[in-house]
């Protein structure tokens, strides 16, 4: 069948929508139709090249749609059964899947050049196969997938906001609930209000901290925290550290979070500055792949017992923890709609991209017809 999708064939370049052959599903794997798909920054990593992809790659990795057709063997899902894509899969046999960390699954080694868990690809350019961001290639109005990458949700939620929990969602606030493990009562500061620190937010919220502390240079952003469950918001690290010293009468926070677009030494030092003796800081930003991010004094690590730990996925479960959100959602303890700044077409995808990082966005989505 033929499909239209946002595609990137070179590095440094916008996506191009342009039609693409997609193969059906083979054994154990799904066709999609998709609704929704969601602009999440880590797209703006292919375009920049700093992960290591093969290209033409089909971008996107937020993605919600229906069920169209499975191939044999599939016991997840059957044609009709809404879903959101899970940009890491899990095949529940792996070592990490079978201990709990299914954020971990060994299937994650394809997610780069976008291959299918057999090696193979679905979707081709002018008979060269091309790959789908994280094995799922949302950008796209239909896609194949593994079954190991659906998450079947309700009927009842409107996949133009339960695409968000594809991702964006648990990341955020697993980083803080999972990673930083904010308790009640606690300190915590995110660096970074965008769609995935603003979920960090409303994660470190719920689970009772008494300062929920949003460091961005975006008002907008900065506005939005406040309504999501911040308590203080500064522009900067500097005013941000002063004031948590005052809270904390001297203390520190119990945790930081660095949820930035794009991680730098600068923001992962300010973090482990702001938390206290036995603090944690959570490190979910990315950067190019070999880049080296983090410079911090081995003497105060050791001496202060601090922790300084990679979050991905929010270390959540994904075909557990994620419908568990939805629920958060259907009693509103969880805000999804108030995230969705604009939505989009397809054609639109690189001026949601701009708009992305003008700061105009919490987070867009785009819609198919």
């Amino acid at each position: 069948m033929k499909t239209n999708a946002a595609v990137l064939t070179e590095v440094g370049k916008p996506f191009e929508i342009v039609e693409l052959e997609l193969d059906g599903p083979k054994d154990g794997e799904v066709l999609i139709r998709y609704v929704a798909a969601g602009l999440c920054h880590s797209d703006l990593h292919l375009l920049k090249g700093d992960f290591p992809s093969r290209l033409p790659i089909v971008g996107g990795h937020e993605g919600a749609g229906i069920v169209e057709e499975v191939g044999r063997g599939v016991t997840k899902v059957q044609p009709g059964d809404h879903v959101l894509v899970s940009f890491i899969p899990s095949c529940g046999e792996c070592r990490y899947c079978r201990t709990g960390h299914q954020n971990l699954c060994n299937l994650g080694e394809f997610l780069l050049d976008g291959q299918l868990p057999d090696g193979t690809f679905r979707f081709r350019l002018n008979g060269e196969d091309a790959g789908g961001m994280c094995s799922v290639g949302s950008f796209s109005e239909y896609g194949t997938v593994s079954q190991h990458s659906v998450i079947k949700v309700n009927e009842h939620h409107p996949l133009e906001k339960a695409v968000l929990a594809s991702c964006g969602v648990p990341t955020g606030w697993g980083t803080a609930v999972n990673a930083a493990r904010v308790r009640a009562g606690d300190t915590a500061v995110v660096y970074g209000a965008g769609g995935v620190g603003i979920n960090a937010v409303q994660g470190a919220a719920a689970a009772g901290a008494k300062y929920v502390v949003v460091v961005d240079p975006v008002e907008f952003k900065r506005d939005a925290a406040l309504k999501l469950g911040a308590t203080h918001v500064f522009s900067d690290a500097d005013a941000a550290l002063e004031a948590v010293w005052e809270l904390t009468h001297g203390q520190g926070a119990e945790s930081a979070m660095v949820i930035t677009g794009d991680v730098n030494p600068e923001v992962v030092t300010a973090a482990f500055n702001i938390v206290g003796k036995g603090g944690t800081v959570a490190i979910t930003a990315m950067g190019p792949w070999e880049e080296l991010s983090i410079q911090l004094p081995a003497a105060q690590l050791a001496m202060f017992q601090k922790t300084v730990k990679g979050c991905i996925f929010g270390q959540f479960n994904p075909q557990y923890d994620v419908p568990k959100l939805l629920g958060l959602y259907d009693s509103g303890l969880l805000k999804l709609d108030e995230l969705v700044t604009r939505e989009y077409k397809l054609d639109e995808v690189n001026q949601g991209y701009e708009d992305l990082l003008a700061g105009k966005l919490i987070r867009g989505v785009i819609r198919f017809d």
